[in-house]
């Protein structure tokens, strides 16, 4: 796990608006609470510092330097399925 990479998926605002609104989807009551308390265990999620990360070092001047809304570095599929997993 890169701590590091965690960290910067934490402090997006627009993963974290993108992990609210799944939460959301999924009908967790104040999802905005809910992301409050279950953040880092969503950012947690194996496989996603990974993903971040190569996108951090493979950025681009053509890319959208905001990795937390960029759906090809963590999928909205991916969003679904932690959110999921934090709420059992």
């Amino acid at each position: 796990m890169a701590y590091n990479a965690m960290v910067l998926m934490g402090r997006s605002q627009s993963l974290r608006d993108r992990i609210t609104a799944a939460a959301a989807e999924a009908g967790i009551a104040n999802p905005d609470n809910w992301v409050s308390v279950n953040l880092w265990k969503v950012v947690a999620t194996e496989g996603w510092d990974a993903k971040w990360q190569y996108a951090v070092d493979n950025l681009t001047v053509n890319a959208n330097p905001d990795l937390g809304v960029r759906d090809d570095v963590i999928s909205d599929s991916d969003v679904q399925a932690a959110v999921a997993a934090a709420n059992t």
